[in-house]
């Protein structure tokens, strides 16, 4: 039986229709997936973000922890330093202050006189030369000239040997110096400096671990003291 023109155009609106609510469906599927696919991805970008900032800040974290350990160092240094400065001055001080005593010395002609000839004898049993020359101070060639015989004299007693003396009267010591004696050997080749400045030194090359120990105390740090 042949359909009516008004049966085939209901059929093609009820198909139309059919077709219309199949595509809106799809595509209310495809904005579902879409938009689940959407929130993942934007969940993974601000995750991965969230990360990137906190590893930011955790490494920023760090430098400034770091520069804070830096900076206390620093300063733990520097006071040190001003510490060890003003020690070290203050030796110094104390060093200076005997250097103004050693002055005082050839004043006293008596204690100077038996301080030359100890200190010439000294340097001789050092040279253990046949000749020497002796540099001394211009305001101290009368004393010393008159201390040479008793020099050889104990010299010879002590080692059994002669030695000549000479004075040194073309280079005199500075007269800005506390006292003491130079000796010359071997044509200048040899030379012992025995000034009163030359032994404070030596000694307080020698006792200044004494020195410090006296003036601040024993350091805790130090485990030996040679």
């Amino acid at each position: 039986m042949a359909l009516s023109d008004a049966d085939v155009q209901k059929q093609i609106k009820h198909m139309m229709a059919f077709i219309e609510q199949e595509a809106n469906e799809k595509a209310e599927e495809i904005d579902a997936k879409a938009e689940e696919e959407f929130n993942i991805e934007k969940g993974r970008l601000v995750q991965q973000q969230r990360l990137k900032i906190m590893e930011y800040y955790e490494k920023k974290e760090k430098q400034v922890e770091l520069q804070k350990k830096i900076q206390s160092s620093n300063m733990l240094n520097q006071a040190r330093l001003r510490v060890l400065k003003v020690r070290e001055d203050h030796v110094r001080n104390v060093l200076d202050e005997a250097l103004k005593r050693l002055a005082e010395v050839p004043k006293d002609t008596k204690l100077y006189s038996d301080l030359l000839v100890t200190l010439v004898v000294q340097a001789l049993f050092q040279l253990i030369e046949p000749s020497v020359t002796l540099r001394v101070r211009n305001q101290d060639k009368s004393l010393v000239e008159s201390l040479l015989q008793r020099v050889q004299t104990d010299y010879k007693e002590k080692i059994k040997k002669e030695v000549t003396l000479k004075i040194d009267s073309e280079n005199y010591l500075s007269s800005e110096i506390c006292g003491g004696i130079e000796l010359v050997a071997a044509r200048g080749r040899i030379k012992i400096c025995n000034t009163l400045e030359a032994r404070l030194e030596l000694i307080a090359m020698q006792l200044l671990p004494e020195i410090r120990t006296a003036l601040f105390g024993r350091n805790p740090n130090r485990k030996f003291t040679d």
